[in-house]
This record gives structure tokens, C-alpha cells and sequence, in this order.
């Protein structure tokens, strides 16, 4: 599957209608996100049925933003609407494999109940 360009228009839509988006936020002045773009590729053409997307933070700051994004490249992986992954730096061919593999084996009832917990947690802190 071709990389899709993440906008805050699509955004919602691209993400909410994947169950497996891999994000990379990235900008055109960026040398280490150059040099991770043939990376994202290949893995884009090997994980035919990924969504494989691309935010320049440049043109869309809002996105960035809202991700808390310091530093780029940053990879995030979101599952099912929930963001699974996150780090910044360009990761080597290999690590990015192992990525989408841990991502692919997470059991996402687990995960939820984890999310769902940290948030009544969180709730009761505030009260």
C-alpha cells in the first residue's frame, strides 16, 4: 500500500477507519527523517494490509501539537484508536520490523482495560 499524507482534515477519518495505522512525523529539513523515509517505505510494501502515513509537521503543526511532538522522526503506531507506540528518532529497518510485530501481537481487550483503568485512576486523582 502507497503512504498516505496525514492532514487534520483526513485525519479522523484515515485513523478511525484503520484498525493499524503507522504514523511518521516528519519535515522536509529533517536529515535523520530523510534517511528514515526509504525505511518507512519498504516496510509500507512489505505490511500490504497496514495504513502507512505521513504527517509533515511543517504543514500541519496543529497534528503535532496535539501529539506533544518534540523531536522528529517520531513513529507512533495506533491501533483500534488507541496509540500503542511512540518514539522518537529514525528507527533501523529491523527495530521498525519488530515494532509492527509487538504491535500486531498485542491483545487490544488487555490494552483497553489497561486505558480504561489509567483514566478512572486519573478521574479519582482529580477529585
Amino acid at each position: 500500500m502507497s503512504t498516505v499524507e496525514l492532514t487534520k482534515d483526513n485525519f479522523d477519518e484515515i485513523v478511525s477507519g484503520n484498525d493499524f495505522v503507522l504514523i511518521d512525523f516528519w519535515a522536509e529539513w529533517c536529515g535523520p527523517c530523510k534517511q528514515f523515509s526509504p525505511v518507512f517505505q519498504k516496510s509500507s510494501e512489505k505490511h500490504e494490509d497496514l495504513v502507512f502515513a505521513k504527517v509533515d509537521t511543517e504543514a500541519q503543526p496543529e497534528l503535532a501539537a496535539a501529539f506533544q511532538i518534540q523531536s522528529i522522526p517520531t513513529v507512533m503506531i495506533v491501533r483500534e484508536n488507541i496509540a500503542v507506540f511512540s518514539q522518537p528518532g529514525a528507527l533501523p529497518e529491523e527495530a521498525l520490523e519488530d515494532v509492527i510485530g509487538q504491535a500486531r501481537n498485542l491483545n487490544m481487550d488487555e490494552v483497553r482495560a489497561s486505558v480504561e483503568e489509567a483514566q478512572k485512576e486519573q478521574q479519582a486523582g482529580g477529585e
